[in-house]
């Protein structure tokens, strides 16, 4: 008989925060109980919350994230002005705003075929023009924002959610740590997912 693992709600928060993700300050057991039953995130340990982490509590009051270090980004998201800058505020929120960021602006046609995204980071200007594949963010300008916005001794992390990844700002030690206790999430072990445990 298979012996189904689990792990109450509050048992992953704990881990979370033992690793170095935390919780948004205001942010209860209660908004996570607002978009999923409590068996959902209890069933499939650091499955569900992971995800969780990575969105807005969907409640009022809105544009409260759960968690500061995690952002879900769905790279279908392109459709009008505004859409890049949305992309690069997301991931300087993730970093903890770790460099000054400033005159973030973007022009999107879609229909034109034509893109561009400026903005100054530590003071350093930034411009690209951007690849349009219909209403899919463009992986190397994506890029290219992290590499602008990291500092040294952190890197940013993914973990696959379809056509979307929830993407962690993480150190090295970190980012080990958080995949030892998720299941290999950031695939950085070779073991089994069930011997990490």
């Amino acid at each position: 008989m298979f012996c189904r693992f689990t792990m109450k709600l509050e048992t992953q928060i704990e881990k979370l925060a033992q690793v170095g993700i935390h919780l948004n300050e205001g942010i209860s057991v209660e908004d996570f109980l607002t978009s999923f039953d409590r068996n959902d995130y209890e069933e499939s340990p650091f499955g569900l919350i992971l995800f969780v982490y990575g969105i807005e509590v969907e409640e009022a009051p809105w544009g409260r994230f759960f968690c500061d270090r995690a952002w879900n980004f769905d790279t279908e998201c392109i459709a009008s002005n505004g859409d890049y800058v949305s992309i690069v505020q997301n991931f300087h929120r993730i970093t903890g705003r770790a460099k000054n960021l400033s005159d973030v602006s973007d022009q999107i046609d879609i229909e034109g075929g034509k893109a561009c995204l400026q903005y100054k980071v530590d003071g350093e200007q930034k411009f690209y023009d951007i690849k349009v594949d219909d209403d899919w963010a463009d992986p190397e300008t994506v890029s290219s924002i992290m590499e602008d916005l990291k500092v040294e001794g952190f890197e940013f992390y993914p973990k696959d959610n379809g056509q979307a990844s929830i993407w962690f700002y993480l150190t090295p030690n970190e980012a080990k740590q958080l995949n030892a206790i998720a299941g290999n999430v950031f695939n950085l072990e070779s073991k089994p997912w069930w011997k990490i445990w």
